[in-house]
């Protein structure tokens, strides 16, 4: 379960992270009572990332503007997303912005500390300029101090930047989390450290375990667009070559920085949601599919998924489906019967029917995939024109790896 900025922050002041003075905003008329001295900023409260740039994110200098600004924030919808909250929050001058995080690596079993000197809006120079330390046995100061060299802080900012790696550890341990994350931490001018934006992840399992975390999540967060189809697109670079796929954002921003770490070049990023209303998984993943012929210089698609068996099955058969209607657009007819195999077993035995959404798309018939899953073991796919057309990895390292490869094949 992801938590919202002002819930972040409320753990942040727990652990002596320094934030900026905030008030929650739940309607306009709120501000006429603002306890923080103008100028103030105000922040769309939603989940997914890029409410920058959408309008999520306004600077305001007086109430009146500020009211204004928060009535188009709370009409406004960021991928499907309407805020139930605004932050409202006191002005920052940053000179610099880092990007720390800790996450749980689920392939190296263990945290990983994640830095950049680069943080901030900029995904491909912060990925660029990523760090990383593996905290294989127990945490230390000398970890955290680690990161903070390779990120190139010296002097006053080793020290302090290191503590606040220290209590985003401290926060990431004893409340049982998948991910905390600070981008920006601001420094201004007199070298303060300010965390001007937080993210964290709660294990599901977690919950019933802290009952803190059950308060601060108490609040219905989050109104969906009830008829939304679209897909939560992280980041896009039209010229990239390889797409990605994902069931999560921190395993998004983890592939795609493994890619990019290989000299690939990520063209897109997508990310399906288990827990979307409207949509399964698989009619997900088939719209994602659905808009990536409009990427022209497209080469492979890498779909890196950790979820139930039964959603892999779910999203297999939706890949299957899929090539299906490529390979052999003609010859199928509304009665034949065809076998899709995976795994060494019969997946399913139906009637084939072209699914409509697809029937006015451009194929992807050059493209090829590249699939990793948590517990499936994928044994047969279709191939198309006796040419191979998925890969199947037992890893994200070998997903990687085969994606660039075939990228460098073409």
């Amino acid at each position: 379960m992801e938590l919202l900025e002002y819930q972040a922050k409320e753990l942040f002041r727990e652990v002596g992270i320094p934030v900026l003075p905030s008030q929650k905003i739940a309607e306009p008329r709120e501000l006429k009572k603002l306890q923080i001295p103008y100028p103030v900023v105000l922040k769309s409260q939603v989940k997914v990332g890029g409410r920058g740039k959408a309008g999520g994110i306004r600077f305001v200098a007086n109430t009146i503007d500020a009211i204004a600004a928060a009535r188009a924030i709370f009409n406004l919808s960021i991928l499907g997303e309407y805020p139930k909250f605004i932050l409202a929050e006191a002005q920052f001058n940053a000179e610099q912005e880092f990007f720390l995080a800790v996450v749980l690596d689920y392939d190296l079993q263990c945290p990983v500390l994640l830095g950049s000197a680069t943080g901030g809006m900029n995904v491909e120079l912060l990925l660029e300029n990523l760090q990383k330390v593996v905290v294989e046995n127990n945490f230390s100061s000398f970890l955290a101090r680690r990161l903070a060299v390779k990120m190139g802080l010296k002097s006053h900012l080793l020290q302090s930047v290191s503590d606040v790696i220290e209590k985003m550890y401290r926060l990431f341990q004893e409340k049982d989390l998948e991910l905390i994350e600070i981008n920006p931490l601001g420094v201004n001018a007199s070298g303060q450290l300010m965390a001007l934006d937080g993210k964290i992840t709660v294990n599901d399992y977690a919950w019933a375990r802290h009952q803190e975390l059950t308060a601060l999540n108490s609040v219905n967060q989050v109104s969906e667009i009830p008829d939304s189809t679209q897909p939560q697109w992280s980041w896009y670079d039209d010229k990239g070559k390889v797409a990605i796929i994902c069931n999560h954002p921190d395993l998004a921003l983890l592939t795609w920085d493994l890619v990019a770490q290989s000299k690939g070049k990520p063209a897109c990023c997508a990310v399906i949601s288990e827990v979307n209303s409207v949509l399964t998984a698989s009619e997900q993943l088939h719209q994602v599919l659905a808009q990536l012929p409009d990427l022209k210089g497209l080469k492979v698609i890498l779909i890196n998924v950790l979820t139930d068996q039964a959603t892999e099955q779910e999203l297999i058969e939706a890949i299957a489906e899929y090539l299906e209607i490529i390979i052999e657009p003609q010859s199928k007819s509304t009665g034949e019967e065809r076998q899709l195999v995976a795994n060494g077993a019969l997946v399913r035995s139906r009637p084939t029917s072209v699914n409509k959404s697809f029937v006015n798309r451009k194929p992807l018939s050059s493209v090829k995939f590249v699939l990793r899953f948590l517990s499936s073991k994928l044994d047969w796919f279709p191939e198309t024109e006796s040419e191979q057309q998925v890969y199947c990895a037992e890893n994200l390292e070998e997903a990687v790896a085969q994606a660039i490869s075939l990228v460098k094949s073409k």
